[in-house]
């Protein structure tokens, strides 16, 4: 066999091993992430073949199975279509929303926040501003 033979086989031999092993991962995968995967290894596609699918790279499918950020609602359709289910199927999990929630005050606090976000913007800003002094204050003060 020639040298260029054997280099041939062997990118071969290296693309296939590669477009079946997948890099370890170094921290926990998001939520939403995690069920995207989940969804795309029950299909049985690879992260290539679904980026095929849907026409994108396969550094996106990638990013997003990484990320707890949802892909722009018309790739959520066309990954609802590729995987063959609902767009919501994507973003619910097990009856639970697989996007989770910003966190924030509890309580009273969080009422109020609650409230005060239903007002328009000019007063919402003022509203920021007084609380903000206070906040510096106790802070200052502690």
């Amino acid at each position: 066999m020639s040298s260029e033979n054997l280099s041939g086989q062997g990118m071969l031999e290296n693309r296939a091993y590669n477009n079946r092993m997948g890099r370890k991962l170094t921290k926990p995968r998001p939520r939403l992430g995690e069920h995207l995967a989940a969804m795309r290894v029950k299909a049985g596609l690879s992260q290539d073949e679904l980026a095929k699918k849907i026409g994108m790279p396969q550094q996106n499918i990638a990013y997003w199975e990484q990320s707890d950020k949802p892909p722009r609602s018309e790739i959520l359709m066309a990954l609802a279509d590729a995987l063959k289910v609902k767009v919501e199927a994507l973003l619910v999990e097990n009856g639970s929303p697989a996007i989770k929630k910003k966190g924030g005050p509890e309580g009273k606090l969080r009422k109020i926040f609650e409230e005060a976000s239903n007002l328009p913007r000019r007063q919402q800003e003022k509203i920021v501003e007084f609380v903000s002094v206070f906040v510096k204050q106790y802070a200052i003060n502690e």
